[in-house]
């Protein structure tokens, strides 16, 4: 029995600090691409120009939250089109489900933002503090001035990447210019402010302490990804048959793999392939590049480990050939996922060309149905929404087309003309009256189709014609129920 003095065993384990070692090869090369692509698509994106007109931003990509509209260089989104959004959502979503059924995590390993900044901090940490060994060394020594200098160095380049990154995000949702202008005066709007101290705290915490225990704990792909692969999806694995038992190449019946620890030195989550998969792997293919370095210095055959499927596990024990890779990448799931992808991208390509200059949208007001006038006439009121997605004031004119004759009146308006602001919706009223005693009068319901033409400009005259399907509400209503 344990002594109630002895305080019980802490279930607990405290995190070990991984300090993965510098590797090259063809993974890392890769790593480091994508990285600076990546990063200098975000840190660039928001000062890239595009003109569009006097009255429009001249931002390239751009969320304008003030005017409820999104610019993606050509491209202007409103927000009654979020379809579009949503569709470019499920076709990420899709693309996730694709690449992980063919090659597994690899958006976490070379895609993701948790990895691709801590990529960028264990580079600035590298730079400081020096490879693995001297970083093991100085997380273990005493705090010193030596330390404390590095320390404090290193955590101030994490700041200022963190400070960049925050910053880099407002941008995308004003001008970038004028913002950076504000935001050095100190006359920005506060919530640029939080938003930036926000993103730098997480960046700063993330990328620099966190690290892998977000892959780990926080993220849900891992426990998701399960149900994305299947025995022929391509997965980093080690052959054992080739590899084991463990030990130096010199003694006879060891197998290839000399136990020299670079695979898990370098390894950014800190596990042991050779354990087998597990769900803290990343699939980012450094152990890949550090076993490799090895077997070529020892001249043993390449590819110790490497991407594989389990289907070519079950054939290379076998003493055969492993499939293709084009067999493991396409195959009926992932030729799934990707018509799935295009169809969806075909669709959003064609109605983002397909949809109308002119948008307008015609609400009967329903309280009261109708109005009857001093001389019998039945008038009907419809509330007009009418947005010009021209970077120029419009002039639109209306009409309507029926089995029956109407008259036609906008409210505050001499004829049937008004001007819309240059990217703005306008509402307004129209009154359209039947004579008394007519058959639309009389009628129930009497079908009515608005027509709106964009006059356009004395420089820019135009012919675009949409038209709006509603009905008119007569006095048959109300007599029907009578009798």
């Amino acid at each position: 029995m344990q002594s109630p003095d002895v305080p019980p065993p802490s279930l607990y384990a405290a995190r070990e600090p991984i300090f993965p070692r510098r590797v090259k090869g063809t993974f890392r090369s890769l790593k480091w691409a994508l990285m600076g692509l990546m990063l200098a698509i975000y840190y660039v994106t928001p000062w890239l120009r595009w003109d569009r007109g006097p009255s429009l931003p001249d931002q390239a990509v751009l969320v304008d939250l003030a005017h409820r509209r999104f610019f993606f260089f050509m491209i202007e989104i409103w927000p009654y089109e979020f379809y579009f959004v949503a569709g470019l959502l499920i076709m990420a979503g899709l693309g996730l489900f694709l690449f992980t059924s063919a090659a597994g995590r690899v958006w976490c390993g070379y895609a993701c933002p948790q990895t691709v900044w801590t990529d960028l901090y264990i580079l600035v940490e590298r730079w400081i503090e020096g490879d693995r060994n001297a970083r093991l060394r100085l997380h273990r020594q005493a705090w010193d001035l030596e330390k404390a200098r590095k320390r404090l160095l290193k955590w101030a380049v994490w700041l200022l990447i963190g400070l960049a990154t925050g910053g880099a995000w407002v941008f995308y949702f004003t001008d970038a210019p004028t913002l950076a202008a504000n935001l050095i005066q100190g006359t920005a709007h506060p919530v640029a402010y939080t938003t930036m101290a926000i993103l730098t705290a997480t960046t700063f915490v993330f990328g620099g302490f966190a690290r892998e225990q977000i892959c780990i704990y926080a993220c849900p792909w891992p426990r998701i990804q399960a149900a994305m692969v299947d025995e022929d999806t391509l997965t980093i694995g080690y052959r054992d048959w080739r590899g084991e038992p463990r030990g130096k190449a010199s003694v006879e019946g060891h197998g290839d793999c000399i136990d020299c620890m670079a695979c898990v030195n370098v390894c950014p989550m800190g596990i042991d392939i050779r354990d087998g998969q597990q769900m803290a792997c990343i699939t980012c293919g450094l152990c890949i590049d550090a076993c490799n370095d090895v077997m070529a210095k020892i001249d043993k055959p390449l590819n110790l480990i490497s991407y594989m499927a389990l289907t070519d596990e079950v054939r290379e024990r076998a003493g055969a050939a492993p499939k293709s890779i084009w067999s493991h990448v396409f195959r009926p799931r992932t030729m799934l996922y990707a018509v799935l992808w295009a169809g969806i991208g075909v669709a959003l390509v064609a109605a983002l060309f397909l949809r109308a200059s002119i948008d307008v949208n015609v609400t009967p007001l329903r309280n009261p149905l109708f109005v009857t006038l001093s001389d019998g006439a039945i008038r009907n009121t419809y509330e007009l929404r009418l947005r010009n997605k021209h970077g120029e004031d419009r002039w639109f004119t209306f009409a309507a087309t029926s089995d029956a004759a109407f008259g036609l009146a906008l409210e505050g308006a001499a004829g049937l003309k008004v001007l819309v602001p240059a990217n703005e919706t306008k509402t307004q009223r129209l009154f359209v009256t039947a004579a008394a005693g007519s058959s639309a009068a009389q009628a129930a319901r009497t079908d009515l189709r608005f027509w709106v033409q964009d006059l356009g400009t004395q420089a820019n005259p135009s012919n675009d014609r949409v038209h709006y399907d509603s009905v008119f509400n007569g006095r048959g209503d109300i007599e029907g129920k009578a009798e």
